[in-house]
């Protein structure tokens, strides 16, 4: 019963920005953790950003910055604000959820960086 889904992907010219949207629902009030992962072609799924229940946030170190995590608790709403797209940031982005242990995926939402 537990779903995330996700929005705001689509195609992006280079030096764009996206917002990229996840609403979680379902039987779980608040993940203790929420996520974006991304995985191109031929690579490994990455994490992206993440944030916590109490406003920690994580980045990997390769975005530089351009991107940013942000989560609104009383909706269960992550968002990723992608900002100065690059061609190399074309990939499946993954919502993800943590609960207890338990994890949750969204379906992946496509996010194509090109002119």
């Amino acid at each position: 019963q537990v779903q995330l889904v996700e929005s705001g992907g689509g195609l992006v010219q280079p030096g764009g920005s996206l917002r990229l949207s996840c609403a979680a629902s379902g039987s779980i009030s608040s993940f203790n953790s929420m996520a974006w992962y991304r995985q191109a072609p031929g690579k490994q799924r990455e994490l992206v950003a993440a944030a916590t229940i109490f406003g920690s946030r994580n980045y990997a170190d390769s975005l530089k910055g351009r991107f940013t995590i942000s989560r609104d608790n009383a909706k269960n709403t992550v968002y990723l604000q992608m900002n100065s797209l690059k061609p190399e940031d074309t990939a499946v982005y993954y919502c993800r959820g943590d609960y207890r242990g338990d994890v949750y995926w969204g379906q992946g939402t496509q996010v194509t960086v090109s002119s």
